[in-house]
């Protein structure tokens, strides 16, 4: 990994390969060890640039809240630092939260848009006071709440029968500090909702669901592409479609880049 600086804070990248540039934005709990799978195949024929957001991996925590905004903008200042003008995001979960945000703030930077496993949609009440119980739960005792929480991202099908993925999951999620945890989770229950930009954009978009989705609530959220041009994929399986689905996911990823 490199590094480089925001408001203070060191900045975790990884910069390979030539040609189109491809951003990757993992997770909550994750890292940019999440695209290992994907990322050999990916620098074969594109410029990967995978960024570890605010609080996660190796970067840096600002705060005690980081809103989509700010860490948008913190990949705004590695991509501004690589001197890359244009790039197609892929953001998994809270990723994809910071794509649509970077999409809604540097729109002329953006040259496609994937959603794996995310919504444009704001958090409803009851996903806010989720978020508020998983806080507690975290503080009072934070290995016990990870544990449970990356459990809880697979289809149930996949909770027996994908145990090596999920105790690397869980392993990757234990190196994420408590105030990185906070500040992630304070800051999606303040993110807007950005529906509109899945209408109102003319750059290539796509939406990835599962269908087994714990997280996401599948059926709802196909709702948000309704009207829209945005391509949608369903993979059989739950929210970790990078874990449950890999060659599915990476045949329909390699397709929408080549679209492009």
């Amino acid at each position: 990994m490199k590094f480089t600086h925001y408001k203070n804070a060191e900045i975790a990248y990884s910069d390979e390969g030539t040609g189109k540039v491809v951003v990757l934005l993992h997770g909550f709990l994750e890292n940019s060890k999440m695209w290992q799978f994907l990322q050999p195949e990916l620098v074969k024929q594109y410029r990967v640039v995978c960024i570890d957001l605010l609080g996660h991996g190796k970067s840096e925590s600002i705060g005690y809240v980081h809103t989509m905004e700010e860490m948008a903008d913190a990949v705004y200042e590695v991509l501004t630092h690589l001197q890359i003008e244009k790039a197609t995001f892929i953001g998994h979960s809270m990723g994809g939260y910071v794509s649509l945000a970077f999409a809604d703030l540097y729109p002329e930077h953006i040259n496609g848009l994937v959603l794996l496993n995310s919504t444009s949609f704001a958090d409803s009440d009851e996903r806010k006071a989720n978020r508020d119980r998983a806080i507690k739960a975290v503080k009072h005792n934070y290995k016990a709440a990870i544990s449970m929480s990356i459990a809880n991202l697979f289809s149930e099908e996949n909770r027996d029968k994908l145990i090596d993925e999920i105790n690397w999951a869980r392993e990757e999620a234990l190196k994420t500090p408590l105030q990185g945890i906070v500040a992630a989770q304070e800051g999606m229950k303040l993110r807007k909702d950005r529906e509109r930009l899945l209408h109102n954009t003319s750059f290539s978009k796509l939406l990835i669901l599962g269908q087994k989705d714990p997280v996401l609530n599948y059926e709802e959220n196909v709702t948000q592409i309704n009207d829209t041009n945005v391509q949608l994929e369903t993979l059989a399986d739950g929210h970790m479609s990078h874990l449950e689905n890999k060659k599915e996911l990476e045949v329909i990823l390699l397709n929408f880049l080549q679209s492009i």
